[in-house]
C-alpha cells in the first residue's frame, strides 16, 4: 500500500481540480471549506494569489483530507485520525510553518493542537465549543409570531450593516463594518432575510451562504437584545431554511455555540439535528507571537 502523502500548493485552481470531488462528497461536514473556497474563487478581491497555503492528503490515489492556511495563519482542517493529525503537525512544524490556530471538528482539532504543542511549544487555548447541526424535517415554530419574512434589499443596507455590527460586538469580534469595508467582511457574500412584524418593522434577521454542492449554511441569525424571547429568531430561521429547501438544497446546516442552551434548543425544535462538535483553538508562543 502506498504511504499517505501531503501535497502542498498555493495554486487554488490546481488544488480545487484535485480536491473538489472529495469536498463535495460530504457537503454538510465540509461546509466551511466549500463556502470559503467558493468565495475565494468567485468573489473579486477576496483572494490574493500566493497568499494561501493549501494541502491535500492523498492515499491509494484518492484525496482523504485537505487543509488551508490563509494570511491569518489559522489552519482549517477536514476530519483526520489522531495519527494523521499528529503526522501533519510534525510535517508542518518541520517545514518551519507558524500557525495562529486550528479549526476543525473537535477530535481532529484537539489532536492537532496537542501535537502542535509537542512539536513547537505553543500553548493551545480552546476559543469556544461549537455544535454543527443539519436540518432533518423542518418543524415550524409553535407558537408562531405574527409577521412574515422579507428578502433584504439594497434599501435595507444601512440597517443590515448596523445589525451585523451589533452581532460582531455580541460575539467579541473586533471588525469594521461600514460601506467601505463591507465587501471584505465575512457577512458580504450572504443573502439575508428580515422577519417583520405585521406593521413592517424588522425585528430579526438570518443570512445564508450561496448554495454549493446542494448545501446551504444558515449564518448569521440575529435579533436585537430588546426584541429577544418573542420567537422572532425561530421564525426567520424557519423561513430561510424552508426557502433553502425550496431552492433545491439537500443539506441545510448551521453552527451554534455549545454553551448557549437557548439557541441549541431552538434549532432542535425546528428540526435541526447535531452531527458533529467543532473546536477552534488559538496558539500562543512563549518566545514570540505568531506572525
Amino acid at each position: 500500500m502506498l504511504p499517505d502523502t501531503w501535497t502542498l500548493t498555493e495554486d487554488i485552481e490546481d488544488f480545487l481540480a484535485r480536491a473538489r470531488d472529495f469536498l463535495r462528497s460530504h457537503p454538510a461536514l465540509h461546509n466551511t471549506p466549500l463556502t470559503r473556497l467558493e468565495k475565494w474563487r468567485t468573489q473579486p478581491g477576496a483572494f490574493t494569489p500566493g497568499s494561501v497555503l493549501f494541502g491535500r492528503l492523498e492515499s491509494a490515489g484518492e484525496t482523504q483530507a485537505i487543509f488551508y492556511r490563509p494570511p491569518t495563519r489559522r489552519l482549517t482542517l477536514t476530519p483526520l485520525s489522531s495519527e494523521r493529525a499528529d503526522a501533519l503537525a510534525l510535517h508542518l512544524a518541520g517545514l518551519g510553518h507558524t500557525l495562529a490556530g486550528v479549526t476543525a471538528d473537535h477530535d481532529t482539532a484537539t489532536a492537532f493542537a496537542e501535537a502542535w504543542r509537542r512539536y513547537t511549544g505553543a500553548t493551545p487555548t480552546l476559543r469556544v465549543r461549537m455544535h454543527l447541526y443539519r436540518l432533518d424535517t423542518l418543524t415550524p415554530p409553535n407558537p408562531h409570531p405574527d409577521g412574515h419574512g422579507r428578502p433584504v434589499g439594497e434599501q435595507d443596507h444601512d440597517h443590515l450593516m448596523r445589525w451585523c455590527r451589533e452581532l460582531a460586538v455580541d460575539l467579541g469580534e473586533t471588525v469594521t463594518i461600514d460601506a467601505a469595508s463591507w465587501a471584505s467582511t465575512r457577512f458580504a457574500e450572504k443573502t439575508y432575510t428580515f422577519w417583520e412584524t405585521p406593521d413592517g418593522t424588522p425585528v430579526s434577521m438570518a443570512g445564508v451562504n450561496p448554495m454549493i454542492a446542494g448545501m446551504v449554511r444558515v449564518d448569521p441569525v440575529y435579533t436585537p437584545a430588546d426584541l429577544r424571547g418573542r420567537g422572532y429568531a425561530a421564525a426567520v430561521t424557519a423561513e430561510v431554511s424552508r426557502a433553502a429547501r425550496a431552492a433545491g438544497a439537500t443539506e441545510v446546516v448551521l453552527f451554534t455555540d455549545a454553551g448557549n442552551p437557548t439557541s441549541n434548543a431552538l434549532y432542535q425544535r425546528l428540526g435541526y439535528r447535531r452531527i458533529a462538535d467543532w473546536a477552534p483553538y488559538d496558539f500562543v508562543y512563549a518566545a514570540a507571537e505568531a506572525s
